[in-house]
């Protein structure tokens, strides 16, 4: 958890129409709508446990449309971490996750610091264009971590947001040096402690 604030700030990448408005709202409010509505930009907030302590989850989900690209640099840079979701009904959309993921790396630099979930949605569907295999690959390409979700059937959905602040964990956890933390380090580590959703 950055040490500034108790706001952990994840957005949520991907093209227009592959789900992610309905993954953030069967997380935050546990609802599903079948209805698509075009998404510009919208804000949530979860609490979550860290250890002994409360955060606040912001969750960013941004546009599917290309209209707006000082919105999405602006997102990136005060992003912590990042979901990058694609439909497997549609192959484009995987492909469409390319650019954003090259500008998540132009403007954070070192990603592997950074908790980046590669999520394959709609797995629920029997129109699948993409296998799960080449959602894997694509994320051992870009070192990241994989999921495949279904947010209408709440699968996978609770885990995903888990795993991602597990991430977030176990890259700050082996930030050591020698085996020795430094005084900075341990101050971080007793303000992060272990963060789990509730």
């Amino acid at each position: 958890m950055p040490e500034q604030s108790n706001d952990y700030r994840v957005v949520v990448f991907g093209a227009a129409g592959v789900g992610k408005s309905s993954l953030v709202l069967r997380f935050v409010r546990g609802t599903f709508r079948e209805t698509y509505i075009p998404t510009i930009e919208d804000t949530y907030r979860q609490v979550i446990s860290c250890d002994k302590s409360i955060c606040t989850l912001q969750i960013t989900d941004t546009t599917g449309s290309h209209q707006f690209p000082a919105m999405q640099r602006l997102s990136i840079s005060k992003g912590h971490a990042f979901i990058l979701v694609y439909s497997v009904t549609n192959r484009q959309s995987m492909e469409d996750l390319h650019p954003i993921f090259d500008q998540i790396c132009q403007i954070k630099g070192d990603i592997q610091k950074i908790p980046i979930m590669l999520v394959g949605n709609k797995s629920d569907d029997t129109q699948r264009e993409l296998d799960a295999s080449e959602g894997q690959a694509l994320a051992s390409k870009w070192k990241c971590a994989f999921m495949e979700t279904s947010a209408k059937m709440n699968y996978n959905v609770q885990e995903l947001f888990q795993e991602l602040l597990n991430l977030e964990q176990r890259r700050t956890i082996s930030l050591q040096v020698d085996g020795k933390k430094s005084k900075q380090q341990k101050k971080k580590d007793k303000l992060q402690g272990k963060c789990s959703v509730m």
